[in-house]
């Protein structure tokens, strides 16, 4: 080969160098979008270098294969929709008023599946093909939630002097409420607002009969 015909031979693209945090942060993030999209049968190595922009060996750089990243985004995502999910529970106030802290708390975790829904797909379980080991993350995750709901409710009761009222049972029952409300909004959402279904379960607590004297 000439010297000529090789300067016109186009050279390949590599990816530019970064800290390894910033490339896994990316790579991640790529795993992520191909999850949402496309479902856990279809995140492979070829995928997410494609849509990172990168070539195979660079993601093998930074993970030593496909098992440890989809480990490393499991946890990145928990963690996520945990956070979010404790921040909402946090700011909806203190349940002096019980029924009014589970709607503000409802209303709040529909926002934040709305604001994020990458991370909520599959811990609602709108993602296709989850294996066990995502399902058995995410009822960690959910335990943790229900957790935080039952202590509130308990509190609420407590203090509104109200009837005996199994608050583990209705923390389920508001989480499951709350999850099923997610799933909507992301699957439907012309046909299920945020605000029709807060607005809905404002009204059923408002139906319920008030606590005996």
């Amino acid at each position: 080969m000439s010297r000529d015909t090789a300067s016109q031979t186009p050279r390949r693209k590599y990816a530019a160098r970064v800290p390894v945090d910033e490339r896994r942060e990316q790579l991640l993030d790529a795993a992520l979008t191909v999850l949402a999209r496309d479902g856990f049968d279809n995140v492979t190595i070829e995928a997410i270098s494609k849509e990172a922009g990168v070539t195979r060996p660079v993601v093998y750089s930074a993970y030593d294969g496909l098992e440890p990243l989809l480990h490393a985004l499991l946890d990145r995502t928990r963690n996520r929709a945990l956070a979010q999910a404790m921040q909402v529970l946090v700011e909806s106030g203190t349940p002096e008023d019980v029924d009014t802290w589970i709607v503000t708390a409802i209303d709040g975790l529909i926002e934040q599946v709305v604001a994020d829904p990458d991370v909520w797909r599959p811990v609602l379980g709108v993602t296709r093909g989850a294996p066990a080991v995502v399902r058995d993350r995410i009822e960690e995750t959910r335990e943790l939630i229900r957790g935080y709901l039952e202590a509130g409710i308990e509190t609420g009761i407590q203090l509104r002097g109200g009837p005996d009222v199994d608050s583990r049972i209705l923390s389920h029952v508001v989480l499951v409420m709350a999850e099923e409300f997610g799933r909507l909004i992301l699957e439907d959402p012309p046909r299920y607002s945020r605000e029709r279904m807060v607005d809905a379960v404002a009204g059923f607590l408002r139906a319920a009969p008030p606590p005996a004297p």
